[in-house]
């Protein structure tokens, strides 16, 4: 059961998900990138996919990177890249080829001193030897690699190496221990939030379980194991696991679970073409045939598994695995070749980064010019802009100067007149006779007329002068303007969330002015019976909401006949910088909302 369980790509990289990963445009930026340390990286993730999905593919874009690297001088990546290699030949079932790239990636980083990629080498090796059943050797490499992570306080690495070690202890049935290291990765891998790491100290603690015939207790922990690697979505543990509760099953006699994990394993090992694992699977099925009495069907089994057998393993491949620490002792002589082309490498480096700086400074100097047009261009466009802004302001100014003249000749002229005439009509009143009622009514509604027309010559005049706005508040004075607005026939509704001391003259002036407007057409037009208007300030915008039940108009219509009002309205907030956006329908009401971005006053 345990010839399964732990493989280079399950602890170093599968937490990462992978059905995310666009494979094209990574395979593009490998091969065709301008930059090294962006194909470099886009190798690596494609190699940490590849190498337990598609053996042969990591193989590919390993050799690719290999040369990549090599011409830019970069061992450590080289070395990465042959430990890659190395899992993607393992899992194939070429030992031999697999435990080469190890001793050669383990070779560069002690050179180099490199601890962080040394120490999952050295447990890729004990992998390897613990296959081999060399247990010696496996254990001394777990222990190289477990006094790696502990000077460096990696704590998942440990647990790592804890449930690694375990099984070569398992092997050598040793259960106390094996158990004993089991439970203290689980334990680990609990602390420190690992749930990949939480689902093998389950699955191997389930191994022991089954060696003591706790079968049950078996099946708990590797049904806990397979649901976090299903929610991890890790195939290649998803079918190791189920191929160990067929074994669990088996043993304890439930034949029907056993065969219904079995299949279920090798469906996914035979989409990761992972051959010793099917192996294995069709001779436990045949084993079970065999118990049920069908030996056709567990002949045909055994058959698959003796012909998948036969690809694994050779008497040369076992001779070359145990040559290989003498070819490690050796490695020196390969270092001599690397140097003699890293130094012709180096050399076609420093020629092409001398050609690239030239090419670098010819870029960079035709850039600095084209910023200096461009910044040149941008500050002419800025004066004309403000120009147009000063323009702009001084035709606001002089309206409101205008307004403020024929606002003051009404109250102080036409105005005065009025209040000399109510005064002259109100004096003479006691000193007529009327020797008729009808006269002395005609005689009241003059007067009333008079008053009446008092009231709204001082209305007009006080709303067209500005000192109505700044002096009573901007609020205030859209308050007053829509008091003197309501009547019977309409309803005005109100709301204000506005700070006015943050608002400066002009915005106030342009706003208040354009309310009038848009109030006024309701009152002459728009035969309605209720107006709501919101004032709101929020997020440094100003928002004006007005809204009335009337008849409504089409808004292309009234522009081709007669839309000097709403063009007037539209120039104004765009003065501003504002926007303004009409919703009317005939017989539905009008809905008319501007935006206006408010100038804070200093």
């Amino acid at each position: 059961m345990k010839s399964f369980f732990f493989f280079a790509i399950i602890f170093l990289f599968r937490l990462i998900c992978f059905s995310q990963i666009n494979i094209d445009s990574l395979q593009k930026v490998v091969v065709n990138g301008k930059y090294y340390n962006g194909r470099m990286q886009c190798a690596l993730i494609l190699l940490k996919y590849y190498e337990t999905n598609n053996f042969d593919s990591a193989i590919i874009i390993g050799n690719k990177a290999i040369g990549i690297a090599r011409q830019n001088i970069d061992s450590i990546s080289i070395a990465q890249i042959k430990v890659h290699i190395g899992i993607a030949y393992y899992l194939k079932g070429d030992y031999n080829i697999a435990a080469k790239y190890f001793y050669e990636s383990i070779n560069i980083l002690q050179r180099n001193n490199d601890k962080k990629n040394l120490a999952p080498a050295y447990n890729e090796l004990a992998k390897l030897y613990r296959k081999m059943k060399n247990y010696i050797k496996a254990i001394e490499n777990y222990d190289k690699a477990n006094s790696i992570y502990k000077s460096l306080q990696d704590t998942s690495g440990e647990a790592m190496i804890l449930n690694e070690s375990g099984v070569v202890y398992e092997y050598l049935e040793n259960y106390k221990e094996a158990l004993h290291r089991y439970r203290a990765s689980l334990n680990l891998a609990k602390h420190i939030g690992d749930s990949l790491s939480v689902s093998y100290s389950l699955s191997n603690i389930a191994g022991i379980y089954i060696v003591q015939k706790n079968y049950s207790g078996a099946e708990e922990y590797l049904l806990r194991a397979l649901r976090i690697r299903q929610q991890l979505k890790d195939s290649f543990s998803i079918a190791i696991t189920y191929s160990d509760l067929g074994t669990a099953m088996t043993k304890k006699g439930d034949l029907v679970k056993a065969v219904k994990y079995f299949v279920e394993s090798n469906r996914l090992a035979s989409r990761l073409k992972y051959i010793e694992l099917e192996s294995n699977n069709y001779n436990e099925l045949s084993n079970i045939e065999k118990k049920k009495g069908n030996y056709l069907k567990a002949l045909d089994y055994f058959s698959k598994s003796k012909e998948l057998n036969d690809l694994l393993y050779t008497v040369e491949k076992n001779k070359e695995i145990e040559t290989l620490n003498a070819q490690y002792e050796n490695a020196q002589k390969e270092q001599k070749i690397l140097e003699q082309e890293n130094r012709i490498t180096l050399l076609k480096y420093l020629f092409s980064s001398t050609s690239i700086l030239v090419l670098f400074i010819i870029i960079l100097i035709v850039l600095l010019y084209k910023r200096y047009k461009l910044k040149e261009k941008n500050e002419i466009q800025a004066i004309i802009i403000k120009q147009q802004e000063k323009a702009a302001l001084a035709v606001v100014e002089a309206e409101e100067n205008e307004r403020k003249r024929i606002g003051s000749d009404l109250h102080d002229g036409i105005g005065q007149m009025m209040s000399s005439a109510m005064m002259n009509l109100s004096a003479i009143e006691t000193e007529i006779f009327f020797t008729d009622n009808r006269y002395r009514e005609q005689f009241n509604k003059v007067i009333k007329l008079v008053s009446e027309s008092c009231k709204e010559i001082r209305t007009i005049s006080h709303n067209m002068m500005p000192n109505a706005i700044f002096e009573a508040g901007f609020t205030n004075a859209v308050r007053t303007f829509l008091y003197n607005v309501e009547n019977t026939s309409l309803t005005v509704n109100s709301y204000f969330n506005l700070h006015d001391d943050s608002i400066d003259r002009n915005t106030k002036a342009i706003l208040y002015r354009v309310i009038q407007e848009l109030v006024n057409n309701v009152v002459k037009h728009a035969e309605a019976t209720q107006l709501d208007i919101s004032i709101v300030q929020e997020d440094e915008i100003i928002n004006v909401i007005i809204e009335d039940n009337g008849k409504g108009f089409s808004f292309n219509e009234l522009e081709n006949n007669d839309g000097i009002g709403l063009k007037n309205i539209q120039s104004r907030i765009a003065f501003l910088r504002g926007n303004v956006e009409w919703d009317s329908r005939i017989n539905n009401g009008t809905v008319v909302s501007i935006h206006v971005p408010y100038t804070k006053k200093y």
